[in-house]
């Protein structure tokens, strides 16, 4: 693991801006696996989405959400000893160079993929639940196969295979042609390591109708459409959850948020019609309460894109997201 960087209280504390007669969530967040039941990690970096023509930036994220994220207040509900930030991936010397071919990413993101696994395969076996912040949507590959071996290491599962279910504009499921943003459920459904995969919300004008069929045609994958939801009123937003919520049940199963679902949230490929912020906080929610719960990945978010747009709000509500789904976790 060259890359990821533990963290230490001292890398914690300062963040935290103390105020009399309030108590902050970074005044009870542990280190290393010290948390009761989550253990958060970062991986920073947008190879991945470069690797799909993407726009890079998703790296920025991962601070700006630590800086939200320590400041939250300390209540009943959520004190912060239920936590760990265990620390952060750093893949900045990687690659070299600012324009290069697209085999290059793709190559880059197999060495993440490396890393990662070893990092997510660790926290399961440590009897903890990975929260995972990205960083591209590459990351789902990693992170199911961490999950699962990790599983089949403590004898959770008697053979290989997680449910995982998606809230997401886009499947993920393109073809295997290297490694990228856009394809990683598709290396986990082919490997075996996904057992049964559910998405929520997608859109039909970046779905392709081939890849609308093959889907259809697979009875472990269920999807919703945004237009069906929302335009079309032919299925409710609760009834899309609850529905691949029904699907994945009886298994362990992984929850994932790319962030261009939300509705004018600053991502890697930013939608200015999507679901609302509510919607996504609902989504983790409901999840977390009703789900046998294998981690969470919230990823493609960013504060500044290599573009030069800004929005230091995204930052914030990831805090919202992740909290939430502590809540419902260790409150039911």
């Amino acid at each position: 693991m060259d890359h990821f960087q533990y963290f230490s209280t001292e890398d914690i504390l300062p963040r935290v801006k103390l105020r009399g007669h309030e108590v902050k969530l970074g005044q009870y967040v542990k280190v290393g696996f010290e948390g009761k039941k989550f253990v958060i990690i970062g991986i920073p970096e947008s190879i991945g989405v470069k690797g799909n023509h993407g726009i890079g930036g998703t790296e920025s994220l991962w601070e700006a959400f630590l800086d939200s994220f320590l400041n939250i207040q300390s209540t009943n509900r959520f004190t912060g000893d239920e936590v760990s930030i265990l620390g952060y991936f750093d893949f900045k010397g990687l690659l070299e160079g600012s324009e290069l071919p697209i085999d290059s990413y793709r190559k880059a993101v197999e060495a993440i993929d490396q890393e990662v696994y070893l990092v997510v395969r660790e926290i399961i076996v440590k009897h903890k639940i990975p929260i995972i912040i990205g960083g591209g949507h590459n990351n789902c590959f990693p992170i199911i196969s961490g999950v699962n071996d990790g599983f089949l290491d403590l004898e959770k599962i008697a053979k290989k295979g997680i449910n995982v279910i998606n809230l997401d504009a886009h499947s993920d499921f393109r073809p295997i042609e290297g490694r990228h943003s856009g394809n990683g459920f598709r290396y986990a459904f082919e490997k075996g390591i996904m057992k049964k995969y559910a998405i929520i919300g997608l859109h039909e004008n970046y779905n392709s109708q081939a890849l609308i069929e093959e889907m259809s045609h697979k009875a472990a994958i269920i999807f919703s459409m945004w237009e069906d939801i929302f335009l079309r009123g032919m299925i409710s937003y609760p009834e899309a959850v609850h529905q691949a919520i029904s699907f994945t049940k009886g298994n362990y199963t992984g929850i994932e948020l790319d962030m261009d679902a939300i509705e004018g949230v600053l991502s890697s490929a930013m939608t200015p019609s999507g679901i609302s912020s509510k919607h996504a906080r609902q989504y983790v929610y409901q999840t977390g309460m009703l789900c046998q719960v294998a981690y969470l990945h919230l990823c493609e978010g960013a504060i500044v894109l290599d573009n030069g747009q800004r929005d230091s709000g995204t930052g914030k509500l990831v805090s919202y997201l992740v909290s939430d789904f502590i809540k419902a976790h260790v409150n039911f």
